[in-house]
């Protein structure tokens, strides 16, 4: 049986079940996603975007489902604590694909609505339904049709025209189980004209059992207003994840988005961002570090359909060991998208000579006025430097790490929030020096 065929199978049988445990809002594009899916597919191996990453493989796995939504004998808050230090948060859990609503929220301003995103839909079905797989509907990648057909629970976070939340927002996602575990959990945001919000998303594994995630995350970013959307992955070499992000973008919108790979077994990533009014401001940032053979993709598509925006993307890649990595980058400027500034970069260091490293960049323009770049480099640790260091009385592995740490700088500076800002750079160490990165007040990592 295909890893299309199993699935496709478990859909006809337990629907009912899929339907009773969700709501109407997920529940109406359930068929037609399933139809989709049978039509597209995983993404096969032979596929252009899809050269490095091997998706029907990811799925081959006979991995166990909740779809009757039993709950999960964990209380993240007692055992999974990932406040950063110094970064006071509103602190949100999602247990494998489901939310975890389980003591009192902080207090978030008037108006703004947080949690689980099928609880919410079923108490605000029109404001939901508005905006719930609006952007994912036309995607052309079977993994996104896939998620839409079973996930049956997410996160949502509502900010109303011009209101302003001070604190970010923290969702934290734990996957949980005593076998091998497939979740599939939705995300939408919808940051309404004049608003201001950050969203920090982190990953995390509890068990030692073989793990594989989709996600789905809409953003909708009204006119006027500023959203930070952070993801930082930290899992174990047994999990992975394929997560696919959409954004639109109005008018006058300022928008940071930053995914961040420190420990993982594969990782596809893709982002799919739309400037849908003029004089918007995108900045795409991301950085990987594999090492073992683990394998991290990212595809990005940042689409200018309107004049006077621009983008600024940043991705780096650090790979030891035998891991792989791969980034695959467009660029489109529309025709009309006059005075356009969109620049692209992507660069790569291999630690070693069994690293690999694929990329290719690409910039479509259409229209005349603009300024656009894009570029990829590849390279290993600078000997000069490194013999420089050790001249000094530095040792080997120490003026590697500090080489490989000071290469992902730039990115890590792209942060908005001081806290984070500082807590990314202990764990980007903690991770060159070969220790697992370990959360504050975390039980089981201790």
């Amino acid at each position: 049986m295909s890893s299309e065929n199993q699935y496709i199978s478990l859909f006809e049988e337990f629907a009912p079940a899929i339907n009773k445990h969700s709501c109407n809002v997920m529940n109406v594009y359930r068929d037609e996603a399933m139809s989709r899916f049978k039509e597209l597919g995983f993404p096969p191996h032979t596929a252009e975007d899809y050269r490095h990453t091997d998706i029907p493989e990811a799925f081959a796995p006979d991995f166990g489902m909740n779809l009757n939504q039993i709950e999960i004998p964990v209380d993240p808050y007692e055992i999974f604590r990932c406040d950063v230090p110094n970064l006071s948060t509103s602190l949100y859990f999602l247990v494998n694909d489901t939310f975890c609503d389980l003591r009192p929220k902080s207090l978030l301003p008037k108006g703004v609505l947080a949690g689980s995103l099928r609880t919410l839909a079923q108490t605000y079905p029109e404001l939901t339904a508005k905006f719930y797989h609006q952007l994912a509907r036309n995607s052309q990648d079977g993994t996104v049709a896939f998620n839409t057909a079973f996930a049956q629970d997410g996160f949502f976070l509502y900010i109303p025209r011009g209101v302003i939340v001070e604190k970010p927002i923290q969702l934290v996602n734990v996957l949980r189980s005593d076998v091998d575990f497939l979740a599939n959990r939705r995300i939408l945001i919808v940051v309404e004209e004049g608003a201001q919000a950050k969203l920090l998303v982190c990953d995390h594994t509890i068990n030692n059992v073989h793990f594989l995630s989709t996600q789905v995350c809409e953003i909708f970013v009204g006119e006027g207003a500023t959203f930070d959307y952070y993801e930082i992955e930290e899992t174990t070499l047994k999990t992975k994840r394929i997560a696919t992000t959409f954004v639109s973008q109005q008018a006058r919108s300022n928008v940071l988005v930053n995914g961040i790979t420190l420990h993982n077994g594969m990782t596809r990533n893709n982002y799919f961002l739309r400037f849908e009014g003029e004089n918007a401001e995108t900045h795409l940032c991301g950085m990987a570090i594999g090492d073992q053979n683990e394998t991290i993709d990212n595809f990005t598509y940042i689409d200018h359909a309107v004049p006077r925006c621009s983008s600024r993307e940043l991705f780096k890649y650090v790979l030891n060991d035998t891991s792989t990595g791969s980034f695959s980058g467009r660029i489109l400027v529309r025709e009309g998208a006059v005075r356009t500034e969109a620049y692209q970069s992507n660069k790569n260091l291999c630690a070693t000579s069994e690293a690999q490293m694929f990329t290719k960049p690409q910039l479509e323009i259409y229209a005349d006025d603009v300024k656009c770049s894009h570029g990829a480099t590849i390279g290993q640790l600078d000997e000069q430097a490194l013999f420089y260091m050790r001249s000094r009385g530095i040792p080997e592995e120490e003026a590697r790490m500090l080489l490989m740490f000071a290469f992902t700088s730039d990115v890590i500076d792209t942060v908005r929030l001081d806290a984070l800002k500082d807590r990314l750079r202990l764990l980007v160490e903690k991770r060159f020096r070969g220790e697992l990165a370990k959360c504050s007040g975390c039980r089981i990592c201790q």
